[in-house]
């Protein structure tokens, strides 16, 4: 019994030296966790950081800057880092309105954009153009993250006429066969506001150009028919261009859906995931531009803090997150889970030559020039100036070069356009200083007609330049027809200053003879381009600034022609009235 009594007392004492354990490991482990808690830097005041960049490679962007600040925090510095989504061309468009300046095609940036501390943009291109906009305005030092070629994408079963996968493709194989099969359907995303279009633009006319075979005639001719071919199958968002592909492999389903279209390959890598009736195939044509994803720094003030984050993205771990998404490294190697479309190069050759920003400027303008739809009159000064010969033309008359770059611009026109063209000088027809040579009517049924009337406009020989009367007819003609859903204007091209010995308006008349006659509800948008170093850029400018509109002067006539594509291109775009 004793035994007993001394068993249970010796199991009591265990008892209370195990609670009283218990309790120092409880006090411990509160000490330890309060230690712990208290010895990590505090968050309250953490830095800073926004990233905006392209909802492609966001994922893999967020993936690595939570990496990043979990391991800056554990070495006690805090960054609080935001990825946005931001579309490239709304970015681009905002740092550009900070010099109130505009790229071409793009307008306006979404009123919801932020300019980021990072900016990830998905091509160079988008550099290019904001250098060619406002070189203030352009970030400079870009650091490439990831890449991925832009490649021709067809129906797997339309890729096997082409030789695929067999046969390497050139984009001079697919300007043949959309030249000779009406049944191939070219598409491309909106190359004003896509970098993929764009680069497949660049190079589908570059191949055009070359397919001229040094013709400069035949080499315009191939290019203007590829850009209506593209212009035709364009949409203004990638998915959209996407739900055009065939969604069976029936012949009709075949011939009746797209048939090609520049895209990036990511944008096939994931459009095969999703297992479509029909795959697409990944044509990988030579040249081959890329979107190259380069990150530049727009804070001066965090840039340290910037720089230390994009070192980051140059790991592996990095690459293997960008596999997953269906992008390659900035070298073109693919890291893990990366889904390689058949056919495809195991690495990517160097990006090659950048375009020059004329070369980029110049093309979208060709293209904003052939796809915005427009009712236009074309008025054409044929006063005695416009026999003045040009050195830099090769001797060729004011007119002659005026009539040379209307004849170009109007072949970039499709169908769809409406035109009309008038001459104007003094006294044209019985008291009137204008005339009407073409009323303006859809070019499907009177090309012909126009193209006829340019070549039979003479200058006259003692004409003045009844400028101001004109113009005022021109716009009261187009706002009487006007038509919705097109953009309505009248361009005007003149080498001299209103000249009018019968009087007629004064410019003060003028002006307010155009507010009485506008109607908010039918804009219509006045443009005057001067030709030569005598044109009145100073009054011409009034003008258009009162009732909307734009001038553009030529001081070399021989330029006419660059300068009459950038009007039409900004018909859209040019200044509304003030």
């Amino acid at each position: 019994m004793k035994g007993r009594h001394r068993s249970a007392g010796s199991s009591g004492g265990a008892l209370k030296l195990g609670a009283a354990a218990v309790a120092v490991l409880v006090v411990l482990a509160g000490s330890w966790y309060a230690f712990r808690k208290y010895s990590q830097p505090s968050c309250g005041n953490a830095a800073k950081l926004s990233i905006g960049a392209p909802a492609d490679i966001t994922p893999a962007i967020k993936a690595q800057t939570t990496a990043w600040s979990e391991q800056a925090k554990a070495n006690g510095n805090c960054v609080d880092i935001e990825v946005i989504d931001e579309d490239p061309a709304d970015v681009a468009s905002a740092l550009a309105g900070r010099a109130n300046k505009t790229l071409t095609g793009v307008g306006q940036a979404n009123g919801k954009t932020r300019i980021p501390d990072i900016w990830v943009a998905d091509s160079s291109l988008w550099l290019l153009r904001l250098q060619a906009a406002n070189p203030q305005s352009a970030p400079v030092t870009p650091k490439s993250i990831a890449r991925s070629p832009v490649v021709l994408a067809m129906p797997e079963p339309i890729a096997t006429t082409f030789g695929w996968p067999q046969k390497k493709i050139t984009y001079t194989d697919l300007i043949a066969k959309v030249a000779t099969d009406q049944k191939v359907k070219v598409g491309i995303v909106e190359p004003s506001r896509d970098a993929t279009g764009l680069g497949g633009l660049l190079t589908l006319a570059a191949a055009a150009q070359a397919a001229g075979g040094g013709n400069a005639t035949q080499a315009t001719q191939t290019a203007t028919a590829a850009l209506r071919a593209l212009a035709a199958g364009r949409s203004a968002l990638r998915a959209d261009l996407l739900q055009k592909f065939p969604r069976g492999s029936d012949p009709t389903a075949l011939s009746s859906g797209l048939s090609v279209a520049p895209l990036s390959e990511q944008a096939v890598i994931q459009y095969n995931g999703v297992q479509p009736p029909v795959r697409l195939a990944a044509i990988y044509a030579e040249p081959m531009p890329a979107l190259d994803y380069p990150a530049v720094v727009l804070s001066p003030d965090k840039a340290s803090i910037a720089t230390e984050l994009l070192k980051s993205f140059d790991t592996q771990e990095f690459r293997d997150q960008l596999g997953a998404i269906g992008l390659r490294g900035p070298d073109g190697a693919p890291g893990k889970g990366f889904a390689t479309p058949t056919s495809a190069p195991s690495t990517l050759s160097g990006a090659g030559a950048a375009p020059d920003a004329a070369t980029v400027e110049g093309l979208l303008t060709k293209w904003q020039a052939i796809t915005l739809p427009a009712r236009m009159l074309a008025v054409i000064d044929v006063s005695g100036s416009m026999l003045e010969p040009v050195p830099t033309a090769g001797g060729a008359t004011r007119m002659q070069v005026t009539l040379e770059a209307a004849r170009k611009g109007m072949s970039l026109f499709d169908d769809s356009w409406a035109l009309g063209v008038w001459e104007f000088s003094t006294l044209m027809d019985g008291n009137k200083d204008y005339k009407q040579l073409v009323p303006i009517g859809p070019l499907v049924s009177q090309r012909t007609q126009c193209l006829q009337a340019l070549s039979q406009i003479q200058a006259k020989k003692n004409g003045d330049t009844a400028l101001y009367d004109t113009i005022l007819a021109a716009y009261k003609t187009v706002q009487q027809g006007y038509e919705s859903g097109r953009v309505n204007s009248v361009i005007v091209m003149t080498d001299g200053a209103n000249d009018d010995p019968a009087g007629g308006l004064s410019l003060d008349q003028l002006i307010a003879e155009l507010k009485k006659a506008a109607d908010p509800a039918k804009p219509i948008q006045l443009i005057l381009i001067g030709i030569s170093d005598q044109a009145d850029q100073v009054h011409m400018k009034q003008i258009t600034d009162a009732i909307g509109g734009g001038t553009f002067v030529a001081p070399d006539p021989a330029k006419i022609g660059d300068i009459f594509l950038q009007a039409i291109s900004l018909r859209g775009q040019v200044t509304a009235p003030k």
